[in-house]
């Protein structure tokens, strides 16, 4: 069993609670709009890191990173981008890749809209962890913690760190 913190949207923050919770966790997922390698190199000295770059990543995040990242955790096929959209309204450059080759779980970040939504269609599990970091428009930081274990993704949870400000 591979135990996962995924989290988005830092936007170059990074706090004590964010560092806790990665330290429980076998990896740690981030879903783009890192901000800087501040916070990737602090997330690394507790547990291991799979990112994307997102829209506001600059030249340096973006040679460490890249847009996709299509890996197998266990028996389950992942992808994660940062603009990716969600079932029925995914982003224009991601819908035939996924309409020809579905992963079994789907991430994206970018909105600071936490969601979690199977995809009947295409057979997918889609999840955007909301934004940890404090800048945007969302109220409430968010990260998502869940378990693969062979082929199932289990233990679903939602971690709120408290008010954006």
């Amino acid at each position: 069993m591979t135990k996962i913190l995924l989290l988005s949207d830092t936007h170059n923050h990074m706090d004590e609670r964010i560092l806790e919770y990665a330290g429980q966790a076998d990896e740690v997922w981030h879903a783009g709009d890192i901000g800087s390698l501040r916070v990737t190199d602090a997330l690394q000295k507790v547990s291991p890191v799979r990112a994307v770059y997102g829209n506001i990543d600059g030249k340096e995040v973006r040679s460490e990173f890249p847009l996709d990242a299509r890996f197998r955790c266990e028996e389950v096929d992942v992808w994660i981008t940062h603009i990716g959209g969600y079932p029925k309204r995914y982003d224009p450059r991601v819908r035939e890749p996924l309409r020809r080759n579905p992963p079994k779980l789907f991430i994206s970040g970018h909105s600071h809209i936490l969601k979690v939504q199977f995809d009947k269609d295409l057979d997918l599990l889609h999840m955007n962890p909301g934004a940890c970091g404090k800048s945007g428009f969302h109220q409430v930081r968010t990260m998502l913690r869940f378990a693969i274990d062979g082929a199932d993704i289990r233990e679903l949870e939602v971690i709120e760190l408290g008010k954006r400000g």
